[in-house]
Parts: structure tokens; C-alpha cells; sequence
């Protein structure tokens, strides 16, 4: 089955001008001819041409002043234009081409290099769509395959999360918490305007799942030391402070093997960071404000609070309002100032998240 013929309107004020480009035309392409861009405009109410060949001098409204307003126009700008002229002026020309124009034929045309213009124009034409198709294609296909990675990753976090919850419940419960809880720290950041520079560096899709692995080297400790009920001794506090190296060395050689860094990055600096301190007393490093990364800051805040309010082996949940006053009180030591400023903002909504979470 043969393809339609591409549809073109002509418009040229001047009869024999109008007749000699349909009569040449017709034969390979559907002509509509008119005599006036304001009868063009009612044509393309009701066909959508793969070219329009526009003369530039006519009255009430000229060419150029046709070309404008299909360039300004949503539902026209995308048609392809070639002005048909008797000027030769290099200056109109090149109004022409400022609006939008592809070409300029000039006039009297010859018949023959009339079609091989229009033809050499829209197989470039049909190229680009070509191209512009495979473009989306490409798109949306790597849009599918970064869901689908995105959505691997999510089930490998739920993995790890079952696999500690086994070893202990509560911390267990506490990771799928921390998501919830960072969620509101980082909405109202953005809210206010607070480290608005940093906050442009984190990847959305990824900086609150990447968090659930903040304590993945705890799977490397003993559980008769993690789930100790008593006070730990000072060796016992070394041995637990080695969970963090784990955890970096483990999240590194998953980032090793994949193309999407983007995911472990967030995961490391939670890893890495977390019990670091701003008055620089925290390990494993011993950085102090700034130095610290803002996912090891903002974890810091959320770490704490979940601790105070949840049970442990080694201590009965406390209250919501301890937890803040807790909080608030090593503002400047233990947390960010302004990270603390912000959660005394939304304090109440921790209450109410950890409600329906507990729920």
C-alpha cells in the first residue's frame, strides 16, 4: 500500500504564480493553494501540511508577518516554512531565516529545481522526526530500565533490612524508619532554604532508600554484643564502633560493581558519617562541622531521635519531648545548629510519624 502524499500549502497572491507552483507539485504532493495568509490560517484549522511555501509580499498581512505568527503559535510553530520571493536582497533573506524560514526560493522559480528543493527538505525533514523518535525511544527505554534498577536496589535494601531484623527487631524496624523520618528533615530544608547548595547535589530517587544502609555493618558484629542489655564494656564499644568500616567497605564493593554510583554515594556518606559528632568528638573520623556530610548531619538528628523514643536491649523507650530536648540541648556539640533549628520546626510531625509508624 502506497503512502499518502505529503500535504503543502501554497500562498501567493499573484494567480499565474499560484497555478505554476500547484501545477508542478500535484503530481507528487497534495497542493492546497491560496491566495492570502489569512485564508491559510483557516486552511490549517482543518489540515496539518508537512510544508507550507509562503510568498512574502501580499497584502493585509505579508509573509514575514505569516511566518511570525505561526512561529509564536504552539500549535503551528512546528510546520516547516520556505518563502517564495522575487526579492534578492541578502537582508530580507535573512529576516526570513531570523523567523524560522528553512529555505528561500526565489522567483521565477524553475519547475524542476522547485521539486528537488522541496524534496531535498523534507527527507531532512522526515530524518529528523526519525531521529527525534529514536531519541525518545532511547529515553523512555532507559527511563524503564533506571525504574527497574532503582526498584533491584529497593528489594535489596528490604533484603538486608529482613536479614538484620532477624539478627535484632528493633533495629530491624528502626531502619524502615529512618526513610520517614529523613523524608520530613529534607522537605522542610528545602522549604527554607537551608543548605539549598548541598541539597542540589542530592539525587532524590535515591538519598532516602540509600539511608536504610547506614547500619549494614552491624551484620558483621556479634549479636551477644549488639543485643547486650547491660552497659557495654570498653572493648565491646570498639568492636561495635567497627561497624561503620564494615558497612563502608561492604557498600564500596557493591558500588564496584555497579554503573549507577549515584546510589552508593548517598549510601557510604550515611555509613561513613553517621556518628561523626560537630565538635568533631565522633568517629571514625573525627570530623567536625562542615567537614562532616550533610547525609551524615541530617542522620545524626534522625539516629538520635529514634534511639531515645524506641526500645533497646539496653533501655526502655523515653518520651517524644525527651528526644527534643535531647536533641536540642547538643545543638552546637553533638548536631548542626541549623539542622536543629529545623527539626525543632517539624518536631511535632516526628511524634506524629512515629505514631503511625508504631501503629
Amino acid at each position: 500500500m502506497s503512502a499518502e502524499p505529503k500535504k503543502i500549502i501554497v500562498v501567493d497572491d499573484n494567480p499565474e504564480n499560484l497555478n505554476a507552483v500547484k501545477n508542478t507539485l500535484k503530481n507528487e504532493y497534495e497542493v492546497y493553494p491560496t491566495d492570502s495568509a489569512l485564508k491559510m490560517f483557516d486552511i490549517l484549522e482543518h489540515i496539518k501540511p508537512e510544508l507550507i511555501l509562503l510568498d512574502v509580499e501580499m497584502p493585509v498581512m505579508n509573509g514575514y508577518e505569516a511566518a511570525k505568527k505561526l512561529k509564536e503559535s504552539p500549535k503551528y510553530c512546528n510546520i516547516p516554512i520556505i518563502f517564495l520571493t522575487a526579492k534578492i536582497d541578502p537582508k530580507n533573506e535573512m529576516e526570513g531565516l531570523n523567523i524560522g524560514a528553512l529555505d528561500y526560493i526565489h522567483k521565477p522559480f524553475v519547475a524542476e529545481l522547485l521539486v528537488r528543493r522541496i524534496q531535498t527538505h523534507l527527507t531532512l525533514i522526515g530524518y529528523q522526526k526519525l531521529l527525534e523518535a529514536h531519541n525518545r525511544s532511547v529515553e523512555e527505554m532507559l527511563e524503564i530500565r533506571m525504574k527497574e534498577v532503582i526498584s533491584l536496589q529497593i528489594s535489596v535494601l528490604n533484603i538486608v533490612a529482613d536479614l538484620i531484623e532477624c539478627r535484632d527487631e528493633l533495629i530491624g524496624t528502626h531502619l524502615s524508619r529512618v526513610p520517614l523520618y529523613l523524608s520530613l528533615l529534607i522537605e522542610k530544608l528545602v522549604d527554607e532554604g537551608v543548605y539549598a547548595d548541598e541539597l542540589i547535589s542530592f539525587d532524590m530517587d535515591f538519598i532516602l532508600p540509600s539511608s536504610m544502609l547506614h547500619d549494614v555493618g552491624k551484620l558483621g558484629i556479634k549479636e551477644s554484643i549488639l543485643n547486650k542489655p547491660g552497659k557495654l564494656t570498653a572493648l565491646e564499644y570498639e568492636i561495635v564502633k567497627r561497624h561503620v568500616q564494615i558497612g563502608v567497605d561492604a557498600i564500596s564493593r557493591m558500588e564496584e560493581s555497579t554503573m549507577n554510583k549515584g546510589f552508593f554515594r548517598h549510601a557510604k556518606r550515611f555509613a561513613e558519617s553517621h556518628h561523626e559528632r560537630w565538635d568533631g568528638s565522633g568517629y571514625p573520623n573525627g570530623l567536625k562541622g562542615l567537614e562532616i556530610p550533610l547525609e551524615g548531619r541530617l542522620l545524626a538528628i534522625v539516629d538520635t531521635y529514634d534511639s531515645i523514643v524506641s526500645d533497646r536491649p539496653y533501655k526502655s523507650a523515653q518520651d517524644h519531648s525527651v528526644a527534643v530536648e535531647t536533641i536540642k540541648k547538643e545543638s552546637g556539640k553533638h548536631f548542626d545548629p541549623k539542622l536543629v533549628d529545623v527539626f525543632c520546626m517539624i518536631s511535632d510531625q516526628f511524634k506524629n510519624c512515629g505514631k503511625a509508624i508504631y501503629a
